[in-house]
């Protein structure tokens, strides 16, 4: 049975409230309990439109404003035109509020605190850097155990030797590298790099330099042994009391005054020019071959890796004038070396630089004084003499005696003098 007045179909009970819900409630009986009933029978959207008659118990229904809701009904807003009653639709967001503007980013003070923390960041790792390669340092020769020393002149002279130390190379990397198995150490290049501010300059000491052993203090005995004149190669120096004996070995016969020692061995060569990614060089027209150093390079510019560049430096036998043409390609590759550890590359690339720095410093034995920026005055020295700003040269040489090199005295004291000075060198050696 249709309770439905007369006229009223399903079709507009489906347009209200949905097609096919027998059981849909009217929307205001559903949602709205809190509208009053009204009294008169009116019904529907608008004035002039009459109502239904009542019939089969439907009831009366609210009258609605032009939206279809009751809007106020004997003074009581139901909220539901403002979107109150659930919290939204309102201006302002939830509950009706205000939502305030966002400020504007304030771009100074972000910018501000941004440096602040860069430059901190940069400080704390410089500073974390510094002593960690400080502690790196092997400090392990002591210079005042050197006696009557000369005085001291003008910029700064570091003693460099490359020593032939096998200390930590396994049979196969001894065998690789063509070291050899001899015990001990002997200095296998020694050279003086003077810094000042007329130019740095690079001075190589053949290893055959015929030299005087003057009176000395050992350096383990503190015994005080007598000169007498002897006079020996000047790798025999270093192997008869180490680097105390040699440092005081070329200052009785140079009158110069040594500020610095700086030794390397084999092993921690090959390593540095390994962690560095190798080292450009120019081998001369004709190559170099050489079987007891393991050179066998053919002419033209190329990258030589740790183990090439050993071979590169300590080979004399293939060589026209042996050590003095040996000591020149020690120079090169030594500035070369330099020059490729101060680029940006290496500095600005911590993948890089701190490999670089642990392989070198983890290999150098220096003085007790010697400190980290003595150490970079030495390299930027070193690179400066590369690009052609500083001077290389050899130990001016006058003849020989017994198979020894014997120094050219005049060449050597005027030389000398212009170190201690720091005057620009004018002299040339071999």
């Amino acid at each position: 049975m249709n309770d439905w007045p007369e006229a009223w179909s399903d079709e507009n009970r489906g347009n209200r409230y949905g097609r096919g819900s027998a059981s849909a409630q009217p929307e205001g009986a559903r949602a709205m309990r809190q509208v009053r009933r009204p009294a008169s029978g009116a019904y529907g959207g608008g004035p002039g439109q009459s109502a239904p008659p009542h019939a089969g118990g439907v009831p009366p229904q609210p009258s609605y404003g032009n939206d279809g809701y009751d809007t106020a009904v004997d003074g009581y807003d139901s909220g539901y035109n403002t979107g109150q009653v659930y919290g939204g639709g309102g201006p302002g967001g939830p509950g009706g509020r205000t939502r305030e503007p966002r400020p504007a980013p304030n771009w100074r003070r972000r910018i501000k605190w941004t440096a602040i923390t860069v430059v901190t960041v940069l400080v704390v790792t410089t500073i974390g850097t510094y002593f960690w390669a400080d502690s790196k340092l092997n400090r392990e020769v002591d210079l005042s155990k050197v006696i009557d020393r000369p005085e001291a002149g003008e910029g700064t002279n570091y003693l460099i030797v490359g020593s032939d130390s096998r200390a930590g190379m396994s049979a196969e990397e001894k065998k690789k590298l063509h070291t050899g198995s001899a015990e001990g150490k002997r200095t296998d290049s020694m050279m003086i790099l003077h810094t000042g501010s007329n130019g740095d300059t690079l001075i190589s000491l053949p290893r055959d330099s015929d030299v005087e052993i003057p009176t000395f203090k050992g350096s383990e005995s503190g015994k005080t042994y007598q000169g007498t004149g002897r006079h020996v190669k000047l790798n025999a120096a270093y192997a008869e009391d180490g680097p105390e004996l040699l440092v005081r070995t070329v200052e009785f016969n140079t009158g110069l005054r040594i500020d610095h020692y700086v030794e390397i061995g084999f092993a921690g060569f090959a390593n540095i020019v390994d962690a560095v990614g190798g080292v450009e060089i120019t081998i001369p027209k004709g190559g170099m071959k050489d079987t007891k150093s393991g050179a066998d390079f053919e002419a033209g510019k190329q990258t030589l890796n740790g183990e090439e560049a050993l071979a590169f430096v300590r080979t004399r036998y293939a060589l026209k004038a042996s050590d003095l043409d040996r000591t020149k390609n020690q120079q090169k590759f030594l500035a070369a070396l330099a020059n490729q550890v101060a680029t940006p590359g290496t500095v600005l690339n911590p993948f890089k630089l701190y490999p670089t720095m642990g392989a070198g410093l983890d290999s150098l034995i220096v003085d007790k004084d010697m400190g980290l920026f003595d150490l970079a005055d030495m390299f930027w020295a070193m690179k400066s003499v590369n690009s052609g700003d500083g001077k290389s040269m050899n130990m001016p040489i006058s003849g020989t005696s017994g198979g020894n090199l014997v120094w050219d005295k005049a060449k050597v004291k005027t030389l000398v003098e212009e170190l201690k000075n720091d005057e620009k060198v004018t002299v040339s050696g071999n």
